[in-house]
């Protein structure tokens, strides 16, 4: 353009050697391509920054453009949506002990075991500031419970099936602890050694942030989902629990990814949550893969986001940053873009009829100020709430 305005001007309208050559400088000038140049750049990097401030290690800048255009988000339970501890949810008394004697007496017994089980137990005693009596003769019964006397009383902790052995109960358990069972909570039954005294329900503990998690995405308006290795029961209560708009129970391991697959067919965009290494094909499967930062190496390794907070919450934050960041790439383009088609014909001379020339300072100046509008747009973007 700049060679072109010179021919126009210099020969074709035989003007002075030294005014063409003024107006094809300006153009020169003018199409020098800073603000072109910083358009993307300046915004990617406020936004990476933007977005490490916020918990969230953005390790491929494509994550930023694709979460944007996101239709579902699914996580999987265990350790993501789950804290991945048993904790007690429901104490139900079936004779003349109360609640915290149940749990009580329980948590005395199962102080002395290792199993997860009798640690979400004896956690919950604990929450409650139960004093526990003590234990002696504990025995472990292999798959079934545990025993144990306290002030010479047989006491015992376990499942229906050690229950009826010592027939302290017979038929089956009743009508309230079978709907805690279809929930799919695991129930402890304790019992003296005369008669059953009561039960303990206890579940993956669903974390409080998962729920404003899935609130905060169905609000962007995008669907959450949830992916198990899990029996259908305890998946369709967490499921039930959160509200998810779908879920996927028993998957093996290896089946994740295939699960990212078919929702993708549909032509949906997804969005994989996981700790696990299981969960590293579907991380990459997925369109954005997005690890908790407490998870496995492989996991965080195979993932595009890295949570750092291990906050489910945070993916509300990145999509809505990565809109905000697409909007301002966006504006930056249309305006360097604009700045060009319109100034690149002013600096040709297309206005000279009308009296107006632009000259190369006023060429430079006007670039400069292309430059720093792209700027400082771009740094309008730290005003984004997440």
């Amino acid at each position: 353009v700049g060679v072109g305005t010179f021919i126009f001007w210099g020969i074709i309208m035989n003007q002075p050697t030294v005014f063409a050559l003024t107006l094809a400088i300006t153009v020169i000038v003018i199409a020098c391509p800073h603000a072109l140049g910083l358009a993307i750049p300046t915004v990617t990097t406020i936004s990476t920054t933007l977005a490490a401030k916020n918990g969230m290690l953005i390790k491929n800048a494509e994550a930023t453009e694709r979460a944007r255009l996101l239709n579902i988000v699914v996580f999987d339970k265990t350790g993501t949506l789950t804290k991945g501890e048993f904790g007690v949810t429901d104490i139900i008394a079936l004779d003349d002990w109360s609640g915290d004697e149940i749990l009580g007496k329980a948590a005395a017994l199962e102080i002395n075991s290792e199993h997860v089980i009798a640690r979400g137990i004896v956690n919950e005693a604990q929450n409650r500031k139960i004093k526990f009596e003590k234990t002696n003769s504990f025995a472990a019964i292999p798959g079934k419970g545990a025993s144990g006397k306290i002030n010479n009383k047989v006491l015992f902790v376990g499942n229906w099936t050690l229950i009826r052995e010592k027939n302290l109960a017979q038929g089956e358990p009743p009508e309230s602890i079978n709907k805690l069972a279809e929930q799919g909570k695991t129930v402890i039954f304790v019992a003296d050694e005369k008669k059953l005294k009561g039960a303990i329900a206890l579940a993956d503990m669903i974390r409080d942030e998962s729920r404003e998690a899935v609130k905060a995405l169905k609000a962007a308006g995008v669907q959450v989902a949830m992916l198990t290795g899990d029996n259908r029961r305890v998946a369709k209560y967490v499921a039930e629990e959160l509200q998810l708009d779908t879920f996927f129970a028993e998957v093996l391991p290896g089946d994740k990814s295939e699960k990212i697959k078919e929702l993708q067919a549909k032509g949906l965009k997804v969005a994989m949550v996981g700790d696990g290494i299981n969960d590293a094909p579907a991380l990459v499967q997925s369109d954005v893969g997005i690890a908790i930062g407490a998870g496995t190496d492989v996991a965080v390794e195979s993932a595009k986001v890295v949570l750092v907070k291990n906050d489910p919450r945070d993916i509300a934050k990145l999509i809505i940053l990565s809109r905000a960041t697409m909007s301002k790439m966006k504006q930056n383009l249309i305006w360097a873009t604009g700045y060009n088609a319109v100034a690149i014909p002013m600096a040709a001379g297309v206005l000279q009829p009308v009296g107006i020339i632009l000259r190369p300072e006023w060429g430079a100046l006007v670039m400069a100020i292309s430059s720093i509008i792209v700027v400082a747009n771009a740094l309008l973007l730290r005003k984004t709430k997440l």
